[in-house]
């Protein structure tokens, strides 16, 4: 199973003719097809940014592995179920591990888009919210992912199995040292479960079918997912998770802040009456 093969630099250029492209079809009065651009534009230029990021992890790659270490030794410290025993639960089942190898490789992208589709076609309102939370969380995500922690399959001495390699399905390549892989360092926080919540909130919330709320079964087998492929701890989806709280939280305090702002900037008191208007005593 081959990864995304476009580079930093690549998805940059791209992002960029793709904003430009966007620009220019709003000048010419095609706003539906600017807006598409842009929006692909910014898409992109996320995705740029998280090849970016995996790259410079490798300045401190040494201590990726302690920190992954550290992790589940505090986990395990708090109660929390060690991830090991999820695995090991799955791996006699190999349909079942290679269905969770596949879903985690392709569905990560792969609903985000189609979300982010449905609602800027079906429900323009509300787009602006979604996209706005997707590039705040992502954004934070990948700038703590500067600082490089290893994914849980990388430590088989704490009982964790690399099952995508073993299966032929690992979305990574390119070992560092024939080790690591730049990319596999950017396991906290966790993308895919900021993602997969945030997915299915934006369904819920913009949606009013009844059949929305089987949206919440991508989140609780993404959960799973990056649980029983060793992909990611417990701690990095939870870390998502905040970081997700926070966007909506900064969202909600921007739009507080702003009626407020212009009630202060407002003149107080009586209007002056209309220059010719009759005065009244």
């Amino acid at each position: 199973m081959q990864n995304l093969t476009l580079t930093w630099q690549t998805a940059g250029g791209a992002s960029v003719a793709l904003l430009a492209a966007g620009y220019a079809a709003k000048r010419l009065r095609r706003p539906s097809l600017g807006s598409l651009l842009r929006e692909a534009g910014i898409l992109l230029a996320l995705f740029s940014l998280w090849q970016l990021v995996g790259r410079l992890s490798l300045m401190s790659a040494d201590h990726a592995l302690d920190r992954a270490a550290w992790i589940h030794r505090t986990e395990l410290a708090f109660g929390l179920p060690d991830e090991a025993g999820w695995q090991a639960a799955v791996i006699p089942y190999p349909v079942v591990v290679k269905a969770a190898n596949y879903y985690y490789a392709s569905m990560h992208f792969a609903v985000m888009i189609a979300v982010l589709l449905w609602v800027l076609v079906r429900h323009r309102a509300r787009y602006a919210w979604v996209r706005t939370t997707v590039v705040l969380t992502t954004a934070v995500c990948l700038a703590v992912q500067f600082i490089p922690v290893a994914p849980p399959r990388m430590l088989p001495e704490s009982g964790f199995v690399d099952v995508a390699a073993e299966y032929g399905q690992s979305v990574y390549g390119g070992a560092v040292g024939g080790v690591v892989v730049a990319a596999q360092l950017s396991a906290m926080p966790s993308v895919h479960v900021a993602w997969c919540v945030l997915a299915a909130v934006a369904v819920i919330v913009v949606s009013r079918s009844a059949l929305r709320w089987l949206i919440v079964l991508h989140p609780l087998i993404t959960v799973w997912v990056v649980v029983v492929t060793a992909n990611h701890f417990w701690a990095d989806g939870l870390v998502a998770l905040v970081i997700l709280a926070l966007a909506y939280t900064a969202q909600w305090a921007a739009r507080r802040f702003r009626p407020a702002r212009l009630r202060v900037q407002e003149p107080s008191g009586p209007r002056p009456a209309p220059r010719g208007a009759p005065v009244r005593h």
